[in-house]
């Protein structure tokens, strides 16, 4: 073994030991489960310094393809079992059971709450910007800057603190996943709401973090709990400061102090904020970036305000990590559509446009608060304080499935949404899609939910009328 790996290193740097050994596991010349010699020993046969080597060996374990287990040695690391289903595969009306077709004889569901996406109707029509916009050449060279200097201007204007530096990416999840790449290693301890964003929850899990899960309550992230989590030593803290998904809570200003005075004690931790819902939430924005805007990144997303097609969401935080994204996506697409950061631009200084995604922040606003009284008459436990989902309480989660399924109605299943396991089953559904027929919805939710009636007595009807 130890022959194997001195003859197959060429560059005996950290780097091409690690490289050397990544080819001998992914080749199966070192078959998983094999023993490893000492570092000592390596670094004897190199003529190298045992440090060197053990940069390499902590490389290749952050990368997943050796296992350190203490006293016994260090191993190659087994293949792993085979990969579970998706969080995000979990949601959907049409994926698996209950909610899907084939809890409804096979037919799509009649009404689908299940897809947590903003109603179409109310966001605003991108035609007139396409057409202010005609044919300008927005774009004269490769090595242009990434974000309009026009929109990155309002984006300043608009940001909750001022960002070192700003960029604009392919959605939120992209930034998220593209400041996760720069942060996080295989095997760090990352703190995370919970209940959680399931792709959130995915993309983590694939990048071999070990997730910690922090509870809320009415304000947001709940600052005692977090103080007794940030013993584990993380190095990311992900929050959605406004409207989380899927409890519809946003974070008080007092709040953000507080986690921000928490958090003063721990330098290593890196703060990654995703607004999702953006202008279409009720409350204010709010940023622990007031208080620690060296280790802050805050996304702010446009797809629920403006369109989820433009598939742009703009990243602000400290210069060297938004300039380490910007970077690494010269090597890849280079740079988000300065033909859709000009559409974004004449939406957000349009007048006209301002006032739709208001009327639709109000809408939304009135549409939980409707539900949320008839859910409340019926006894019926949940919460849906801003946003555009409701997160709601039932005795049996699959029961309570099936129960909607048989109306035709989808919701998403609350299991996945959980790091752990909370104190009773929910289902989330997208209360921004519900336009009438309250008090009909509001009895077969009620049904679900296994919550004895307390309204009308009116008996729910199977497939109500005007829910949407």
């Amino acid at each position: 073994m130890l022959e194997l790996i001195v003859s197959a290193v060429e560059d005996r740097s950290a780097r091409g030991i690690a490289a050397a050994v990544s080819r001998l596991v992914s080749a199966g010349t070192l078959p998983s489960g094999a023993r490893l010699p000492t570092v000592r020993d390596v670094a004897r046969q190199l003529g190298i310094s045992p440090t060197t080597v053990s940069e390499a060996w902590r490389s290749l374990a952050r990368a997943g393809a050796i296992q350190t287990r203490g006293r016994s040695g260090t191993f190659v690391r087994t293949p792993a079992l085979p990969r579970r289903r998706l969080r995000y595969a979990q949601l959907g009306a049409r994926v698996g059971a209950p909610a899907g077709p084939a809890a409804t004889g096979g037919a799509a569901p009649s009404c689908d709450l299940s897809t947590g996406v903003p109603d179409f109707d109310l966001l605003p029509s991108i035609t007139t910007a396409l057409g202010r916009i005609g044919d300008a050449r927005l774009t004269n060279s490769y090595l242009d800057e990434p974000v309009l200097p026009r929109l990155e201007a309002v984006l300043r204007e608009r940001w909750p603190f001022p960002p070192p530096q700003l960029t604009v990416v392919d959605g939120a999840l992209d930034a998220i996943d593209r400041v996760t790449a720069s942060v996080v290693r295989f095997g760090d301890h990352v703190l995370i709401e919970n209940p959680a964003f399931p792709p959130l929850l995915d993309l983590l899990e694939t990048v071999g973090a070990t997730v910690v899960g922090v509870p809320l309550d009415a304000a947001g992230l709940r600052p005692d709990v977090l103080a007794e989590a940030l013993s584990c030593a993380p190095v990311a803290l992900y929050l959605q400061p406004r409207a989380h998904n899927p409890t519809g809570v946003s974070m008080t200003r007092r709040r953000a102090d507080e986690l921000a005075r928490v958090l003063a004690r721990h330098p290593g931790v890196t703060v990654v904020e995703d607004d999702h819902a953006g202008d279409i939430a009720s409350a204010p924005p709010v940023s622990l970036g007031r208080r620690l805007p060296e280790r802050t990144v805050h996304v702010r997303s446009f797809s629920k305000s403006h369109g989820p097609d433009l598939r742009l969401a703009a990243l602000g935080g400290p210069a060297e990590l938004v300039t380490a994204v910007s970077d690494r996506r010269m090597l890849g697409p280079g740079w988000s559509s300065r033909l859709l950061q000009a559409v974004l631009l004449e939406l957000l200084t349009d007048p006209a446009t301002g006032a739709q995604v208001e009327h639709a922040r109000d809408e939304y606003a009135r549409r939980r608060r409707t539900l949320l009284a008839a859910l409340a008459a019926r006894g019926v436990a949940a919460t849906a304080a801003d946003g555009i989902n409701l997160w709601m309480s039932v005795a049996d989660q699959q029961v309570a499935m099936l129960t909607l399924a048989a109306h035709g109605i989808a919701v998403a299943p609350g299991t996945p949404f959980e790091i752990s396991p909370l104190d009773t089953d929910h289902v989330r559904l997208t209360v921004g899609l519900v336009r009438d027929g309250y008090d009909q919805l509001a009895d077969v939710l009620a049904e679900a939910a296994g919550t004895p009636h307390r309204g009308s007595g009116a008996r729910s009807r199977p497939h109500p009328r005007g829910w949407r």
